[in-house]
């Protein structure tokens, strides 16, 4: 078993910055990208932001310059600090994990729950 938990999302005014966390435990051999997703009430999920084991990152376009996505290899984790949030990042953000489970096991994506970002104007 696996499990992604996530911390650190809340109620911001616009100009005001939060930091995610998303920690992975469980039966883990390997951790390949980790990122984040987000979906506002009536949109689709779209990626934020994501990064490779090596620390290669991506971003989308509307969150360059204002969100920084990092991890902790050590201890399974990814973050994303956010930074000048607007009225429009309000969201649910779900991290993900490309994970091996085991040695020579296929890699899986897995999710966490999801947490409100909700920035008020």
């Amino acid at each position: 078993q696996v499990h992604l938990v996530e911390s650190g999302g809340g109620l911001v005014q616009a100009g005001g910055s939060l930091r995610l966390s998303c920690a992975a435990s469980g039966s883990i051999f390997s951790i390949n990208g980790m990122g984040w997703y987000r979906q506002a009430p009536g949109k689709q999920r779209e990626l934020v932001a994501d990064i490779t084991n090596g620390g290669i990152t991506n971003y989308a376009e509307i969150v360059k310059g204002r969100f920084t996505i990092s991890r902790d290899n050590a201890k399974n984790t990814v973050f994303l600090q956010m930074n000048s949030l607007k009225p429009e990042d309000t969201a649910v953000y779900y991290c993900y994990a490309d994970i091996s489970p085991r040695r020579f096991a296929a890699v899986g994506r897995y999710w966490g729950q999801g947490t409100q970002v909700t920035v008020s104007s």
